[in-house]
């Protein structure tokens, strides 16, 4: 889907649906794993990619509503790659609400 393979999905004890993603090669981080309840974002979580930048986008978007996080984060471009983790974090959210 879009760039990015689902590698796992499962439904945490909180009922949170909780998704573990390989994003699209052109970008740094090597997983990104959400948990979204109730169509707010609990959690996101990169491994790999720009540290700083990665804990602060997922930071920000801890308890937003997904479709929110989905709108302010598609499309953001690195460095001419045509996507970005923010942008391959969408993706996994759309997944997550699918």
């Amino acid at each position: 889907m879009d760039d990015i393979t689902i590698i796992k999905e499962e439904t945490g004890q909180d009922g949170a649906k909780v998704i573990y993603a390989q994003p699209s090669a052109r970008i740094c981080a090597r997983q990104i794993a959400v948990a979204v309840k109730d169509g707010v974002v609990l959690q996101a979580a990169f491994m790999g990619g720009c540290s700083g930048n990665t804990q602060g986008v997922a930071a920000l978007v801890a308890g937003m509503k997904v479709e929110e996080a989905i709108s302010r984060l598609e499309g953001i471009n690195c460095g001419g790659k045509g996507t970005s983790c923010p942008d391959q974090l969408s993706k996994v959210l759309r997944a997550a609400v699918k």
